[in-house]
């Protein structure tokens, strides 16, 4: 059995595709080809739809990956028939009925409150401010600050959308733990990966690890590759 050789990465919210590029030069150094998905993060119902427009498009089998928000999306695009694997980047695993909402109502006693602003026409931004030490406190800070000020309107509609049957009760899944995330707690993310039975992974990073450890992330993305098993549906 040959590894995947086709990627489809997945972003979250208040940032664009672009943030992939580390992730992104590392796995097409090592032959694989990669995809990055644009989502408007207006509605999680369109971002899913989107994502399956990209998977439509991959000549075989491919590892759906999704940070943060982008975890929801990849929970239900993930049911196509070309994804082989899952893998989480401290991401969102929602459960059938479930949504980034439900999943943040109830924070962990102790854990850091993301510091976002009140909605704004139904959009949500984080307090430029408070942006870095929330979002990207390991990323340099001139990034940091570009990040903040480069905010993708999150939409409340994306935050309320709840997942149908989730993937990774029927595909093989990876979860990367950040360690040092304010955005969401590990310990919601442990208990999110226990639940869908990924193979788990901890880096001490923030919840931008995908930008200031993009190693760590290809390493993980390339292990689901050699691991999952395609089935014919995917080939």
């Amino acid at each position: 059995m040959t590894d995947v050789q086709n990627i489809v990465l997945v972003h979250g919210g208040f940032v664009d595709g672009s943030r992939w590029q580390g992730v992104y030069d590392l796995l097409t150094a090592d032959g694989f080809n990669v995809s990055v998905v644009q989502n408007q993060t207006l509605s999680l119902e369109s971002d899913v739809e989107t994502t399956r427009n990209v998977l439509d498009l991959q000549d075989g089998p491919a590892i759906l990956v999704g940070h943060s928000y982008g975890g929801a999306v990849i929970t239900e695009a993930g049911n196509h028939e070309r994804v082989a694997g899952l893998v989480y980047i401290t991401a969102f695993a929602p459960d059938a009925g479930e949504s980034v909402s439900t999943l943040i109502a109830d924070p962990p006693p102790g854990a850091p409150v993301p510091p976002i602003l009140p909605p704004q026409d139904g959009f949500l931004f984080l307090d430029r401010e408070r942006f870095a030490a929330s979002f990207a406190a390991d990323v340099p800070a001139g990034e940091a600050a570009f990040m903040a000020d480069s905010q993708v309107p999150w939409g409340v509609e994306a935050l309320g959308g709840t997942v149908g049957e989730p993937a990774w009760r029927s595909k093989p899944s990876w979860y990367l733990v950040a360690t040092d995330d304010h955005m969401i707690p590990p310990p919601a993310q442990r208990a999110m990966a226990e639940r869908a039975g990924s193979t788990v992974t901890e880096e001490a990073g923030s919840h931008s690890i995908y930008i200031s450890q993009p190693h760590a992330v290809a390493a993980l993305v390339a292990q689901a590759a050699r691991l999952a098993r395609p089935t014919a549906a995917t080939l």
